[in-house]
């Protein structure tokens, strides 16, 4: 017999899978984050100060990937876990793990390149149509909620742009989960 959280997990898996349902509760979740932020609502957007050619790049997924030996994402809070893990830029894709209840990931498991196009951004590098990536990318966990959602407004997301700019990073390229 399953477990209540395993119950409410696929129910909410199932009721998520549905488009219309996902569209809404974005746009709701956007606009409680704007309010939080202090914002009107929209989402922020600023463009590229220079060709692509010319820019780096960093990789941030919300999709609970880190290594091995990093702690695992805390999936017992209801609110999420607000935290990050630094990815080396030269870590080997095979060395990463997924720390991850709220999303079926098993195609990630197998191809962490579906939420972690690392090796894509290397082969970009190369044709010369992205001019670097940054020396660290970022693991985080999506599904934050409740009191986990100011400590990543507040700590979190600073920290990791400090982090950008401090790497001379033009662009982050997300990978929601």
């Amino acid at each position: 017999m399953t477990d209540l959280r395993t119950l409410k997990q696929r129910i909410n898996h199932w009721i998520f899978g549905i488009p219309a349902v996902a569209q809404v509760w974005a746009k709701i979740s956007a606009q409680r984050t704007s309010n939080l932020l202090g914002q009107g609502g929209g989402i922020p957007f600023a463009s590229l100060r220079r060709p692509l050619a010319q820019s780096r790049a960093a990789l941030i997924t919300t999709g609970g990937i880190h290594l091995p030996d990093q702690p695992p994402f805390n999936m017992d809070d209801p609110d999420g876990d607000a935290s990050y893990r630094l990815i080396p830029g030269d870590v080997r894709l095979a060395d990463l793990t997924i720390t991850h209840k709220y999303y079926n990931h098993e195609s990630a498991d197998r191809d962490p390149q579906v939420l972690f196009p690392l090796d894509h951004f290397r082969d970009l590098v190369k044709k010369g149509v992205v001019g670097s990536i940054a020396p660290r990318h970022f693991g985080l966990m999506g599904h934050i909620e409740g009191e986990q959602l100011p400590i990543l407004l507040g700590k979190t997301a600073p920290e990791v742009a400090a982090m950008l700019r401090a790497d001379g990073v033009d662009f982050a390229f997300l990978t929601p989960a």
